[in-house]
């Protein structure tokens, strides 16, 4: 599939029938590599010719606009579907390919009646495609705040000894609790390990002797236990801070314990849930976006045909996808179907304005010229 087009109208001489076929017969002899599809545009309310002038900024803008969200909602499909390790789909307009759908456009009559001014058909498109714009920053906001606190809980349950939660290392067997006794947590440098085991039993006073059993051990740290009378506890973490031992604070309580596993799996649970659902969501609103931004090129091709051609309108649309090597050579066949006269006025404007007609600057040839990427 080509992921760059462009879309071009060239004005009538004789009729739209003849100079399809001319321009067929020229790209496939000269640029046999270049597909080339006729853009079906209905025939639209001109209006005055100071509404289609006042309208040209708004296209040019509302173009921008409505193509910015039909790819801020394809890099949030991909973002989606990386997240879960699975390639993207196909994306769609009622079935329909997006490649398939521009090469084969037909107007929808039903939701753009042609017999709206083109100022209420460009209005309808925007505002539309606003609302999916703000609906899409709610509900990615909603999904991110939900991944956001599981994410937060995995550090906690995967990050060093130092700071991530204990309560899933911790078994009920290995903490004392007494009216007299208590089993406290230190995390112990790895390098640090024989300095501990040599030293605990005597940072204070009453620590019972050969209590102090290693749970788990990652890159840095070890986590060890350590059983004394309760009144010393307090004791026992400022010697320990001052030899570089770290005590965490810690009590086993299985409610807390199941609570903090329900919450996990729930929050699991909601996120898979809300990315299943954005992306059906995504993937539908693609299509209406899309099939939106075509019908707005739509009404900027003819717009800009009778801007360039005059009245009453007769242009041939067309929609090219021309490799990078050809572009220049289907450049020339283009303005070769133009008028004489306006290839003559045109060239060297075509010199002077090359980087804006990169740019999609219309101005930049004989013939109506904008791009429309895909990605």
């Amino acid at each position: 599939m080509a992921t760059r087009y462009w879309m071009v109208s060239l004005p009538v001489q004789s009729s739209s029938s003849n100079l399809w076929s001319q321009l067929q017969d020229s790209i496939s002899k000269q640029s046999f590599d270049t597909p080339l599809y006729r853009f079906n545009v209905p025939s639209l309310r001109v209006g005055t010719l100071d509404s289609l002038l006042s309208l040209a900024d708004d296209l040019l803008k509302g173009n921008a606009f409505v193509e910015g969200v039909t790819h801020k909602i394809r890099r949030q499909i991909d973002e989606l579907e990386r997240s879960s390790g699975v390639d993207a789909g196909a994306l769609t307009v009622d079935g329909v390919p997006i490649d398939s759908y521009l090469t084969r456009f037909v107007w929808d009559e039903a939701k753009y009646p042609t017999m709206s001014s083109l100022k209420e058909i460009v209005d309808g498109i925007h505002g539309f495609v606003a609302k999916v714009e703000d609906d899409l920053k709610v509900r990615v906001a909603e999904y991110n705040n939900v991944r956001s606190q599981l994410s937060a809980i995995n550090r906690k349950q995967s990050g060093s000894l130092a700071v991530r939660d204990l309560s899933d290392l911790v078994k009920p067997e290995d903490i004392i609790s007494s009216e007299h006794l208590v089993t406290l947590l230190a995390v112990v440098s790895k390098f640090s390990q024989k300095d501990w085991l040599s030293s605990y039993e005597t940072l204070t006073d009453y620590v019972v002797p050969r209590s102090s059993k290693k749970l788990f051990e990652d890159n840095e740290y070890a986590l060890y236990t350590v059983t004394m009378f309760s009144r010393v506890a307090d004791n026992f973490r400022l010697k320990a801070r001052e030899r570089g031992f770290q005590v965490r604070d810690f009590e086993y309580d299985p409610e807390t314990q199941d609570s903090r596993k329900q919450e996990l799996q729930k929050l699991a649970h909601d996120q898979e849930t809300m990315r299943t659902a954005l992306l059906q969501w995504c993937y539908s609103s693609y299509g209406e976006v899309f099939s939106s931004w075509m019908h707005f090129c739509a009404v900027r091709v003819f717009s800009e045909s009778i801007l360039r051609y005059g009245l009453p309108p007769n242009f041939l649309a067309c929609v090219l996808a021309p490799s990078q090597k050809s572009e220049k050579k289907v450049r020339t066949i283009l303005e070769r179907h133009c008028s004489a006269a306006n290839s003559v006025h045109w060239r060297s404007e075509d010199e002077v304005g090359a980087m804006a007609g990169l740019a999609g600057d219309t101005d930049a040839h004989p013939y109506v010229s904008f791009t429309i990427n895909l990605v």
